[in-house]
């Protein structure tokens, strides 16, 4: 049986995951979230209240804030200034980054090694999907995980 390492590069785009079938089962088959560019309650926003959902419906949320340097932890866990400061295994990458700025955050994703990337609604980035697709992680782009996350549940 062929895994993610052996198949050929020509079928990479068998990670970009877009149909609600596709989606709904990467969900139900991650537990650990990092999230880059999550925002603290007092600023609130989908870059909060996304990871709050999510955290309420049982995932472990991981704040990796681009900004907000003085506030130490999100959603009552320790916050990270980058991937590379987790410990433990990565499932999913959600990203709340402006479009432009997702691109910079490459390098680091690729050396956590997630199973899978999400960029939230109204976030794309073709050439860092390629990239991260080529590398044999799940991709998703420009949909809410919260909304799909609701659902699929239903």
């Amino acid at each position: 049986m062929e895994d993610k390492l052996t198949r050929p590069a020509e079928e990479w785009h068998l990670h970009l995951l877009e149909h609600p079938s596709q989606l709904a089962k990467m969900l139900s088959s991650v537990h650990r979230i990092a999230v880059i560019g999550i925002k603290p309650e007092h600023v609130g926003g989908p870059a909060f209240y996304v990871p709050e959902y999510l955290q309420a419906a049982g995932y472990e949320i991981i704040p990796v804030p681009v900004y907000y340097p003085d506030v130490t932890e999100i959603l009552h866990a320790t916050v990270h200034r980058s991937l590379s400061s987790v410990t433990r295994p990565i499932d999913l990458v959600l990203l709340f980054r402006r479009s432009g700025d997702v691109g910079q955050h490459g390098a680091e994703i690729l050396a956590a090694r997630p199973r899978a990337v999400w960029m939230q609604l109204g976030i794309q980035d073709v050439e860092l999907a390629e990239t991260l697709a080529k590398a044999g992680i799940d991709v998703v782009q420009n949909r809410c995980a919260m909304i799909e996350h609701r659902n699929a549940r239903h």
